[in-house]
């Protein structure tokens, strides 16, 4: 395997191992979908959906294109849609001659007005989040204020080289850790007093859909571009709710 693709299917098997989840296959018993694109007739890459009793919904999808040299890998893990808990979210890429990665737990509510909130799901990450931004190797992603807007304050997306991207198992792993002790611990009193205010299924869709949207993040108009808007669209449809194919 390559460097992305041992880092975020490595994550994705921890998540599917530790969440007890199945998974969705398609018609054949292999992937959900099988990806192809502009480049030629041979398979491309594919999208993995997995659920379970706890975790709502995990989407992995993996593009590998060597005429371009793109390799990207990419997981999403989505709980319930009124669960407080965040969404983990992985992504590993080398492309163009560059190595990057976004991780971030995703928030179920707004951050400048719920601390308790932020306390329990992202503070205990905050050590990781610097320790990450400290390593030699990494510079910072461009990314759109308007894009963070949809992320948590503890989102990591970063160039690296390929030796920082060596390096980054330890910090994946530290938040997937987090992730899990809020995914099977329990909701304290005062987060739940905290959240009162909130409907957490509706934010989420609402979060959901701007995250994911064609018009926030540029990605998908190079997805569209690669593998054809109808099946970038596909892709971006798994994303935005918990439904879970028939």
């Amino acid at each position: 395997m390559s460097l992305p693709e041992a880092l975020c299917v490595g994550t994705l098997e921890e998540i599917v191992k530790r969440g007890n989840l199945t998974e969705v296959t398609g018609a054949d018993g292999g992937p959900f979908q099988v990806l192809g694109s502009v480049m030629g007739p041979d398979p491309v890459g594919s999208v993995r959906i997995f659920s379970g009793e706890k975790i709502g919904k995990v989407v992995y999808v993996g593009i590998v294109v060597p005429q371009i040299q793109m390799d990207s890998h990419m997981v999403f893990a989505f709980m319930p849609d009124g669960s407080p808990v965040p969404h983990y979210t992985l992504d590993s890429v080398h492309a163009g001659g560059h190595f990057a990665f976004h991780l971030d737990l995703i928030q179920r509510a707004d951050a400048g007005t719920h601390m308790v909130y932020n306390d329990w799901a992202h503070t205990p990450l905050t050590e990781t989040y610097e320790q990450i931004n400290a390593m030699e190797g990494l510079s910072k992603a461009a990314l759109e204020p308007r894009q963070l807007t949809v992320m948590s304050s503890w989102m990591v997306a970063s160039r690296a080289t390929e030796e920082a991207f060596g390096q980054l198992d330890a910090p994946v792993r530290a938040y997937l850790d987090h992730w899990f002790s809020l995914v099977e611990g329990e909701v304290p009193a005062e987060v739940a007093a905290d959240l009162a205010d909130t409907d957490l299924a509706d934010r989420d869709a609402k979060n959901r859909a701007l995250l994911f949207s064609p018009a926030v993040d540029k990605v998908w108009a190079q997805i569209s571009r690669l593998l054809t808007e109808p099946v970038a669209e596909s892709i971006r449809l798994q994303l935005v709710n918990n439904e879970i194919p028939g």
